[in-house]
């Protein structure tokens, strides 16, 4: 008796069955196998949702470790959220900044009791009830919206005791605080740090400006080209500059505000780029209203038109329009940098005020806390400043990025020899080395043909004359990410289609 397993795959369940077979002979001699029975069958369901289901219907991959992943990545901003924040309260616990109702709740090494976490602003009283710590600051406040907004503090009317946060940012730019108000301050900045891209994909790159723009439309202007069934047109802005784009229906923009995400490339020095024509070279975008990267560009071109810090911008608004949402609306995602340069402002204007952070013998100390088995560290950082400390050791400190050397391949053409004469390969180039790109480029330069279509004649001759053609073909497609044939035949050899054909002659 031999057995047969049969298998039915299907996108979300796998059917199988185990039968029983005998050998049969035919009548020329030759064997096969006939089933006489099922021994076994049963099946397998995948779990699937209809979305996954989907999208496999359609062909595209769809990995199951794909929301494990996600849940992975936040549990791991979570946990460095948590160990920033405890690396913190070490410190400030070393030096005295910790209230005395918020030390007794952690422990040495900066972690909460189970189900436990105060408010370093509010403790508990005998009669149960919740007091607010920083009432003379509190009281500051309300003087200040008494002359701003005397409507809001009329009759013994109160405002929240939260907004407190944001005077004291801006107290603390030029007057002196208490050591449990910085700690408040700083526990706040291990919470809201800023926007930060590590991988070399920074918006503002050296050879690029990314700029918001806000700007009344003066005129629309038609022009004679077309994309398919769109238009192009020339729409003049109040400041001079001048945005090109298609579209189906005319445009009904005079007189109205828009704004657009421009980008200018730069020169080695800094000045705008110009083309062959002696214009900027630069490019617009006109974004959805809640484009991510729109929001983003306002709020950071209001704070600094504003000339004040995120704190200090925060806490005029709210003089001005007590009614405003903060978090989502008056500001959203910005850069780092307008963060740290805040606390870092706050930090030397105090250092003026308390002793303890101009105290060596405090510094040695929460540097032997943080590093105690890290000595090449403690000595790169064994100069006294605790606001280098506070700020790139703790609150805004980035992991670097781990290197992927050992993925490259090993160049098959080359190889080195050491001093005892073993043969050692050496590593290919990086894509992604500039290097590389700019070979890849030039290959492409080079390689490039243009025939001509009704004689298929090679024409390139005709086009790229010179070394200096080809120079500045390189640098016309070295601006740009990617190429098309339609854009490089149309916009840059001037090759145009005749009326009424689909291609190129």
């Amino acid at each position: 008796m031999k057995k047969i397993l049969g298998l039915d795959l299907g996108t979300n369940s796998i059917g199988w069955a185990v039968v029983n077979a005998e050998t049969e002979t035919r009548n020329d001699g030759t064997t096969y196998l006939k089933p006489v029975g099922i021994n076994a069958a049963g099946s397998r369901i995948i779990p699937m949702s209809a979305d996954i289901l989907g999208d496999f219907d359609k062909g595209n991959s769809v990995s199951q470790t794909a929301e494990r992943t996600n849940y992975r990545s936040v549990r791991r901003l979570h946990e460095r959220n948590l160990l920033r924040r405890e690396r913190l309260l070490r410190v400030l616990r070393i030096i005295g900044f910790l209230p005395k109702h918020f030390d007794e709740q952690i422990d040495r090494y900066g972690k909460f009791a189970q189900n436990r976490e105060p408010k370093l602003p509010w403790r508990k009283k005998e009669d149960g009830k919740m007091e607010f710590l920083f009432k003379d600051s509190f009281n500051e406040m309300l003087a200040d919206f008494a002359i701003n907004q005397p409507q809001l503090v009329a009759d013994g009317k109160k405002i929240p005791y939260d907004w407190t946060i944001y005077y004291l940012r801006k107290k603390a730019l030029t007057q002196k605080i208490t050591k449990e108000e910085l700690a408040w301050i700083l526990l706040q900045f291990n919470q809201k740090r800023g926007y930060y891209q590590l991988r070399g994909e920074e918006e503002e790159q050296e050879d690029k400006l990314v700029e918001y723009l806000a700007q009344k439309v003066v005129s629309v202007e038609a022009t004679n080209e077309k994309k398919g069934d769109e238009v192009w047109y020339n729409v003049h802005l109040e400041n001079g500059m001048i945005y090109r784009r298609t579209s189906r229906e005319p445009l009904d923009w005079i007189g109205k505000v828009k704004e657009f995400i421009v980008t200018t490339d730069l020169e080695k020095d800094g000045t705008p780029k110009k083309d062959k024509e002696g214009n900027v070279k630069r490019s617009f975008r006109a974004p959805k209203e809640d484009d991510w990267t729109l929001l983003k560009k306002k709020t950071e071109a209001d704070i600094d038109n504003s000339h004040k810090t995120v704190g200090r911008y925060i806490y005029d608004s709210l003089l001005q329009k007590p009614d405003q949402k903060i978090i989502g609306k008056l500001v959203r995602t910005v850069e780092r940098k307008f963060y740290k340069d805040e606390l870092i402002q706050i930090l030397r204007k105090q250092q003026e005020y308390i002793p303890e952070l101009q105290d060596e013998a405090l510094y040695a100390s929460c540097i032997e806390e943080l590093y105690p088995n890290n000595e090449a560290h403690r000595n790169n950082i064994a100069k006294p400043d605790f606001v280098n400390m506070f700020v790139n050791d703790i609150l805004f400190y980035q992991r670097p990025l781990k290197s992927k050397k050992s993925l490259i391949s090993d160049c098959p053409y080359e190889t080195r020899f050491d001093k005892d004469g073993n043969e050692h390969p050496i590593k290919c180039i990086a894509k992604s080395n500039p290097l590389f790109q700019e070979f890849r480029l030039w290959q492409f330069v080079q390689y490039l043909r243009i025939y001509q279509r009704e004689n298929d004649v090679d024409v390139t001759n005709e086009f790229l004359k010179t070394e200096d053609d080809y120079v500045m073909l390189f640098s016309w497609l070295n601006d740009r990410v990617s190429i098309k044939q339609d854009t490089l035949l149309n916009s840059y050899f001037k090759i145009k289609k005749q009326k009424g054909q689909e291609h190129y002659p």
